[in-house]
């Protein structure tokens, strides 16, 4: 007897997006692929400017209107393509369906209005709730992120709190409706160590008690040891690996990935200086047009790889990598006429 597969609680297929820059246009998330099982944490690891942001923006449908738009591809979610539908029908989605934590806490609460006013917003969006319900549900939403004295803060301003405190209150402002799927969008920047920690822990912890998925964006690879089930390596815009957490931790394949598993630093190895990737990763309007995008930075470049643009190739049981020191990565076309 076999089992039936089950579905993918968010498909991307051969997403594009990007922005108009001089009345042109540049993708600066380019052919992106993958899935996002129930109650799976992805993560979405690369530098600054690999197109993680953009990635997420696109999916909340929060690209900015005037310059950012998905140009081609799908983003599927529960079967449902979500780049067909209209504005009114993404808002009923968006906060309910699929719960986001920005980047900078302090920038995406508004500062002029309390923190219980603008989780009961979120509350009046999409539950059919009283004003007093709406409240105690606040109150109860902060306890539950672990703010004490929830009953007060609830009539504080962002000000009046810690970075902490408020990256709190972006979480529990995300789960309120009690969302399928998580996008949380470096959840732990410019938190100090410890309560990074209690971040992660918090964010794990209400992940595995409400079973939803969560996609989890960062560069750094110390959170994705802590929280990934499958880990996706994005550079220039282009997934260049992609694995379950060991397969990328025990066995990186990309020189990418190797080089940041390199630069992380270590208690057990004693070093003068901690080792950095040369160069920077290319702006959007400087792409490379042929080869592999990483090819300057390569310590392990060879003539094909500004040449030929490698495709994801298998390399093992739902491990691929984008690289052409792998013959899975020759495009068919190249390989064919190599023959």
């Amino acid at each position: 007897m076999h089992t039936q597969k089950k579905e993918a609680l968010l498909e991307i297929s051969e997403l594009e997006a990007g922005f108009m820059i001089n009345k042109q246009f540049y993708n600066a998330v380019d052919k992106v692929s993958f899935k996002v099982n129930p109650g799976k944490v992805i993560c979405v690891v690369g530098e600054s400017g690999c197109g993680k942001s953009v990635m997420s923006l696109s999916i909340m449908g929060l690209l900015p209107k005037q310059v950012g738009k998905v140009a081609r591809g799908t983003i599927r979610f529960q079967g449902r393509n979500l780049t067909e539908i209209t504005n009114d029908e993404y808002n009923k989605i968006r906060g309910k369906e699929i719960g986001m934590i920005f980047q900078e806490p302090m920038t995406a609460l508004n500062p002029v209005f309390t923190i219980g006013y603008q989780l009961e917003e979120v509350l009046f969006n999409h539950l059919k709730i009283s004003k007093k319900e709406a409240r105690q549900r606040s109150i109860e939403l902060l306890s539950h992120v672990g703010i004490p004295r929830p009953e007060k803060i609830v009539d504080q301003f962002p000000h009046q709190l810690s970075g902490g405190m408020r990256q709190r209150v972006m979480i529990a402002m995300a789960i309120s409706c009690q969302p399928k799927l998580l996008i949380a969008d470096e959840p732990t920047t410019a938190l100090d160590v410890t309560i990074q920690a209690q971040i992660l822990e918090l964010l794990r912890d209400i992940q595995e008690k409400s079973g939803m998925a969560v996609m989890l964006i960062t560069h750094d690879l110390g959170v994705v040891a802590e929280m990934a089930d499958e880990v996706m390596v994005m550079y220039a815009g282009k997934i260049v690996e992609q694995g379950t957490a060991d397969q990328i931790f025990n066995d990186p394949k990309h020189p990418y990935l190797q080089l940041l598993l390199e630069a992380i630093p270590r208690l057990d190895e004693e070093k003068d200086r901690l080792y950095s990737i040369k160069g920077i990763v290319p702006s959007i309007v400087n792409m490379p047009k042929t080869g592999c995008r990483f090819v300057s930075r390569c310590p392990k470049a060879m003539p094909d790889c500004s040449e030929v643009s490698p495709d994801m190739g298998d390399v093992g049981f739902e491990h691929k990598v984008r690289c052409l020191l792998y013959p899975e990565s020759y495009p068919k076309e190249v390989t064919e006429a190599s023959r």
